[in-house]
């Protein structure tokens, strides 16, 4: 079931004052991290074609400046089961929205569907027994077919823009390319694309753990359905607060799965302690102040078991398709016996595709493979050998190695400036700046949510 919790929240975290007597504390929510840290911030609600109200930040311009109407407009999307935290969680410095806003661009962040920010629809109630499995009957593929195009359209008409610049992270880069293949007629919205380690084409997963437990990703998928587990969120909450309060701050990642000691075991058999979310560990966090805990888990997005179902599928299969349901339900609806590839010549954006050779859930190979499909693509590597998958939003020197160049690019594009060599380069290799930074020891490890899928390995456990 762990084949490829995607690695997307935030390592590092904002500080802001309590209001029972000025302690500082942990921020773990978007809207409050941005105000804290003295940017503007709105909330807005784009509605999907199918019904689910997504929530949408806007950081509309930087800390020290005045609105303009002249803004390149940046929409920035998360990775795999988090939330749009994940770009305003570190110091304003480094953070990567608030780089954007202070740069001078205006700054949307989006909330995939099934996370605490998207958690809505006009007519599913996703708490009601009626509805919750309908509501969280998605994958990755709804995101990229409905939300982002909703968000697009939205932010668009808001602004008064023709395009915008999209950049995803991880899953943020899948659903891209759901959107371009699937809806082409968006590819014409898009200025510039950048895709942040955006996984696509996985015919050289590199982590062999996983991609062997992908092969009973349908066999695992179908009996959390029958056991009524389908929404991926924080869990046993309860069971884990307490575990973390009774041990009195002096938890370690096995106590942490979940709050129960006895379950170690399992824990280590399935490599869940080696992506826990490096902030349930940080110093900082009070483990025996319940305020900080509670906050603590409400920064972890949520989403749909069938999201990471579906990665499962293509790393086992070795394609960049669509859902595989049985042959008789694929003929149904795609009318075909097997899912049909997302044909990626269709997307005609401009795009640049940020990698690291340190990847656990993408290899160089997949992603050069991906160029060569694309019509328009760079291929771009960061300079530093052991940057990981997660830290284009949590490691601090992400800034001079990936940011500032975006933020360069889409300046230049903006104003008209990209010249012909940028125009012709695809599939070129250009490397990064190397980094004069050294990176915070939290980055060093994979940022995931394998914490989530405990609920689900807790059933299958106790069924079989």
């Amino acid at each position: 079931m762990l084949w490829l919790v995607s690695v997307l929240c935030a390592a590092a975290v904002a500080a802001a004052p309590r209001d029972d007597g000025g302690a500082d504390r942990i921020i773990f929510d978007t809207p409050e991290a941005i105000l804290a840290n003295g940017y503007p911030v709105e909330l807005h609600h784009p509605v999907t074609e199918d019904g689910y109200i997504l929530g949408v930040h806007r950081i509309p311009h930087g800390r020290d400046q005045a609105p303009a109407a002249d803004r390149p407009v940046v929409y920035l999307m998360h990775g795999l089961y988090s939330v749009d935290f994940q770009f305003v969680s570190m110091d304003p410095e480094f953070s990567m929205g608030y780089n954007m806003a202070d740069a001078g661009f205006d700054v949307w962040m989006g909330n995939a569907r099934g996370n605490r920010y998207s958690r809505n629809h006009t007519t599913l109630d996703p708490d009601g027994e009626a509805d919750h499995m309908r509501f969280f009957d998605f994958s990755w593929e709804e995101v990229g077919m409905y939300d982002i195009p909703a968000a697009i359209d939205y932010i668009l008409n808001y602004t008064g823009k023709d395009k915008l610049h999209y950049i995803g992270h991880s899953q943020g880069g899948t659903v891209f390319l759901v959107m371009g293949a699937m809806r082409p007629e968006y590819n014409a919205k898009l200025e510039t694309v950048h895709l942040l380690a955006g996984v696509g084409y996985q015919e050289y997963f590199p982590n062999t753990i996983l991609r062997a437990v992908a092969t009973f990703s349908d066999i695992i998928y179908n009996i959390a359905l029958s056991q009524g587990l389908i929404e991926m969120y924080p869990a046993r909450i309860l069971e884990v607060i307490i575990g973390i309060i009774v041990g009195g701050g002096s938890t370690t990642r096995d106590d942490l799965c979940f709050g129960d000691p006895k379950h170690s075991a399992l824990c280590q058999l399935i490599g869940t302690k080696y992506f826990m979310p490096p902030y349930i560990m940080r110093d900082d966090i009070n483990a025996t102040n319940i305020g900080d805990v509670m906050d603590m888990f409400a920064g972890l997005g949520g989403g749909s078991l069938k999201q990471v179902a579906h990665y499962g599928q293509n790393i086992r299969d070795k394609i960049f398709r669509r859902f595989h349901y049985d042959s008789e339900q694929n003929l149904e609806l795609y009318g075909t016996r097997l899912p049909p590839a997302y044909d990626l010549s269709l997307i005609t954006s401009r795009v640049i595709m940020h990698y690291t050779v340190n990847d656990v859930l993408l290899d160089e190979r997949d992603v050069y493979a991906m160029a060569a499909d694309l019509p328009n693509a760079q291929v771009r590597r960061v300079a530093r050998e052991d940057f990981g998958h997660e830290e284009f939003v949590t490691a601090e020197d992400a800034r001079e190695l990936v940011t500032d160049y975006i933020i360069d690019y889409i300046a230049r594009a903006h104003n008209g400036e990209l010249d012909e060599a940028d125009e012709d380069e695809d599939a070129a290799v250009t490397d990064a700046p190397i980094s004069t930074t050294t990176p915070d020891s939290a980055t060093d490890l994979t940022f995931n949510v394998f914490l989530k899928l405990y609920v689900l390995l807790c059933a299958i456990y106790y069924v079989i």
